[in-house]
């Protein structure tokens, strides 16, 4: 025990209060906090945790500025620093700084490590420089000291696949497979069924699952359900969820939604309400996003008072980052006026009202709109330009995995 009241503040403990205030109070407070801290504390660390803030918001020319006075101060001697400018530059599309500042590494003796050699993979791949990518693996691969994983191999084949050249993609996912075999984590198969799926080779995606499915993670399940998905091949999509759903491994509704959206859109119905219905029988609840992929469905198969049902049900239980396309409410509205049923009407909009979905203004506007029936007062055309006649329903829905993204933008 100790009757001392305060510990002494060190150069790691202002690193950590630096990336604490930048996550919670931002990067101005970051410059007032570090612009107050004793000289002697601005070391390494926390001129490394500087760095880290302004890459983490984007801001170049501020990272720039710490990178160099780093360099002046004789900090940056390991890949660290220079990890987190390559990153930046990759994020920000200042690729063009990218070769400089390695061959800087390569000047001051600092070793390329798996993260340097990945960011200027990625750069390559996301350029379609196929050349500049083969080069880079060639010296990776060359490199008796490099250590690099499977993530070097799933990036290159996405370069290959993203031109065309589906082969030499397949080639590097194989021997992605033989540098995870035995690997007990999902991440490393998901990324093989992804990617498989997008070269077309499902029954490597059959394969992967088969090998691997014994390392339960419903991430996992999501990849090869989706994979599935972008051949349209249902019945093994919805085999694999029985076994998910068997397994009763958690109450992910996510997993569902996949089928319940890929259901609607081939206007299968009834078996994406039973995949939903079997979903909350076996105690999974449904978000908000459920009600919205089966409404969506809804509206493009002519089943609109259905459509309005569920979108109710997806308002009551939307959040603030949940709402619907204003394209799918107006076209629900759209259907309770025509069919003459105002009072379900005026209950919609005062629901959207509640969910801060709509303005006091145009809630007032909709409500005379369809008492009044006054084609003067066009109030459904000034909403994301649609009209009150032939109003569009093929605005994009979130992703099934996605239940609080905002659609409405």
């Amino acid at each position: 025990m100790t009757d001392k009241r305060y510990l002494e503040l060190t150069s790691r403990a202002v690193a950590v209060r630096l990336d604490l205030i930048s996550k919670v109070h931002g990067i101005e407070q970051v410059e007032n906090y570090f612009n107050n801290i004793p000289t002697k504390l601005k070391g390494l660390e926390s001129y490394g945790a500087l760095l880290n803030c302004y890459a983490y918001v984007k801001s170049v020319e501020k990272a720039e500025a710490v990178m160099q006075r780093m360099r002046e101060m004789g900090f940056a001697r390991n890949s660290l620093a220079y990890t987190v400018m390559l990153n930046l530059y990759y994020k920000t599309g200042n690729t063009e700084k990218l070769d400089p500042l390695m061959r800087e590494m390569e000047e001051n003796g600092i070793s390329f490590d798996k993260f340097v050699y990945c960011i200027r993979l990625s750069s390559y791949a996301a350029a379609s420089d196929i050349e500049g990518m083969e080069k880079t693996l060639a010296r990776i691969e060359s490199d008796p000291i490099a250590v690099f994983d499977w993530a070097t191999y799933t990036t290159v084949a996405n370069g290959y696949t993203k031109v065309g050249l589906v082969d030499k993609a397949l080639e590097m996912l194989k021997k992605c497979e033989r540098l995870v075999a035995g690997e007990r984590r999902s991440t490393p198969y998901d990324y093989l069924m992804t990617q498989y799926a997008t070269t077309g080779t499902k029954e490597d995606v059959l394969r992967v699952w088969e090998l691997h499915k014994k390392y339960v993670g419903n991430r996992k399940n999501i990849s090869v359900i989706t994979s599935l998905l972008k051949f349209d091949d249902l019945d093994s999509a919805e085999k694999i969820f029985e076994e998910w759903e068997s397994q009763k491994l958690c109450d992910d509704i996510s997993i569902p939604n996949f089928l319940v959206d890929a259901y609607s859109r081939k206007g299968l119905l009834e078996k994406a309400e039973m995949i939903l219905q079997r979903a909350i029988s076996n105690g999974t609840k449904p978000n908000a996003n459920s009600w919205y992929l089966l409404a969506k469905g809804y509206l493009q198969h002519n089943q609109t008072p259905k459509a309005v049902e569920a979108m109710k049900k997806m308002i009551v239980i939307s959040g603030p980052r949940s709402r619907p396309s204003t394209a799918s409410w107006v076209a629900c509205l759209q259907h309770l006026k025509d069919s003459g049923d105002m009072d379900n009407a005026e209950g919609f909009i005062n629901l959207l009202r509640e969910k801060d979905i709509i303005s006091s203004d145009i809630q007032d506007k909709l409500l005379s709109y369809i008492k009044n029936g006054d084609s003067r007062l066009d109030a459904l055309s000034e909403l994301k330009g649609s009209s009150v006649h032939g109003i569009s329903v093929a605005q994009e829905f979130p992703r099934p995995d996605q239940a609080e993204e905002d659609s409405n933008d």
